[in-house]
């Protein structure tokens, strides 16, 4: 059993936004996402689709800088 939570695509979006990345363009199904700092700007893609798979969700993560206990976290709030 994984311990990464199955998620849609939107609802990663949501949690992002909760942690400071916002919308900067779509393109067919997949969403960029940015989040800028003093120091440097993350970019994020995320897939609409009704269940990330978990190395999808593993990279997202990764890019955005974010552990998964903070990612939880973002999704209870």
């Amino acid at each position: 059993m994984s311990k990464y939570p199955v998620v849609s695509g939107r609802e990663v979006i949501r949690a992002l936004s909760k942690a400071g990345f916002v919308f900067t363009s779509q393109k067919g199904s997949h969403v960029k996402l940015k989040r800028k700092t003093p120091s440097e700007v993350r970019i994020v893609i995320v897939p609409l689709k009704a269940d990330i798979k978990t190395g999808t969700l593993k990279s997202i993560l990764r890019q955005a800088h974010i552990s998964l206990e903070e990612f939880k976290r973002l999704l209870e709030s």
